[in-house]
């Protein structure tokens, strides 16, 4: 709805200034209401320069989306600041191929019409991963576990399925995601994948991706990739890729990171390690949490349990996104592209995990669509040496 004031009808030019005062506060009143009520309206004018725009010179800035994100609050905000979208969990394995012979794409062909409406570019996300896969593709006959032919045809089937149908629409794949161990004395993480082919389901992944669509990036992609013991088995597995001749083109460090860590010197190791592979650098699920990190597992929020987004708390995440974004940039000629795990304060995985209840605010727009103050230390960075 849109209030308008037609000041060229001669009716007009007969009333007292006074009266042209009333009824254009009376207006700015009903718009200020409507604005309240409706949810979708955000107040961010798409003149307003975004982020996409203040970082055109550095690399592509972009956020994940869900099936509700294509349309009110949050479709403003990404047509406004982001030039890259990535599937949070639409093109996933059990969402998208929940039974053998059943492909589910309303999702996921929304998401690319959106994308070629706005211009914008799209991640795909993901192929391969031991979590959200249907328990059907590790069955075999008879009640069995499926072989490792046939799990490795399985996979072949749903890569070129789900590649081939996206095929010139993708520009960058995370093929294989999380199959690094968390724990020290551990390599590969014991998944179904791995217990039944060993590595050579990640082989498999990357070279069927290449054959469907040679022109995307592949991109492998982990969390906790800047701490040194996990970085260091990523950069194992990757060069053992890169020695057989398996084509993997990128890096991607989801950044699920916090107020508290990493520190500047681990994150520029990281990608100093990174980039001396050849890899192309990507930030694929950037937040920052402002609770402390819980090991073990989850957890349900205390009744005692605060979470009030304190200004200690707003000020310590206003460093770390000032410091990760100034790294980002030293770092141009490595990192093509950054995108944000969600894209509001309104919704984040992070107000379930690790503890179910408790609301966080890992993001640059508040619950409201608004820009936080983290914003402005992102985008404020013309006047300083880069």
């Amino acid at each position: 709805m849109q209030l308008h004031i037609d000041i060229k009808n001669p009716k007009v030019a007969e009333w007292t200034k006074l009266n042209v005062m009333k009824y254009f506060c009376f207006g700015l009143f009903i718009l200020l209401f409507i604005s309240c009520d409706q949810p979708s309206a955000v107040a961010i004018e798409e003149k307003d320069p975004g982020l996409k725009d203040y970082y055109s010179e550095y690399f592509l800035v972009g956020a994940s989306v869900t099936a509700s994100s294509f349309s009110g609050f949050d479709s403003t905000i990404i047509v406004n600041e982001y030039n890259s979208i990535t599937a949070e969990n639409l093109m996933k394995m059990e969402p998208i191929h929940p039974e053998p012979d059943e492909y589910h794409w309303k999702d996921a062909d929304a998401m690319v019409a959106f994308a070629d409406e706005h211009g914008i570019k799209m991640r795909g996300h993901t192929l391969c991963w031991h979590n959200q896969a249907p328990a059907w593709m590790f069955e075999g006959d008879e009640g069995k576990t499926a072989s490792k032919e046939q799990l490795l045809e399985r996979l072949k089937e749903h890569i070129t399925a789900v590649a081939g149908r996206y095929k010139g629409k993708i520009f960058a794949w995370d093929v294989v995601n999380e199959v690094i161990s968390d724990s020290e004395d551990e390599y590969m993480r014991s998944s179904q994948w791995y217990n039944i082919t060993g590595e050579e389901y990640i082989r498999t992944a990357f070279k069927t991706a290449h054959e469907i669509d040679p022109d995307a990036k592949l991109f492998y992609n982990d969390y906790n990739a800047t701490q040194p013991a996990k970085r260091d088995k990523i950069i194992k597995m990757i060069k053992s890729l890169q020695d057989d001749g398996i084509p993997i083109h990128g890096m991607g460090l989801q950044a699920h990171w916090s107020i508290h860590h990493p520190t500047e010197d681990e994150l520029r190791a990281a990608l100093d390690a990174y980039s001396a592979l050849g890899l192309d650098i990507h930030i694929t699920e950037l937040d920052v949490s402002v609770y402390a990190h819980e090991p073990g597992g989850t957890r349900n929020k205390r009744d005692d349990e605060a979470d009030d987004f304190t200004p200690e708390m707003e000020q310590a995440q206003m460093d770390q996104y000032e410091m990760f974004f100034r790294v980002f940039r030293d770092y141009r000629d490595d990192i093509q592209s950054v995108t944000f795990w969600n894209i509001s304060d309104r919704y984040s995985w992070l107000d379930f995990f690790p503890v179910r209840g408790r609301k966080n605010y890992p993001l640059l727009f508040d619950q409201e669509g608004q820009r936080k103050k983290a914003y402005d230390k992102v985008v404020n960075f013309e006047a300083s040496a880069e």
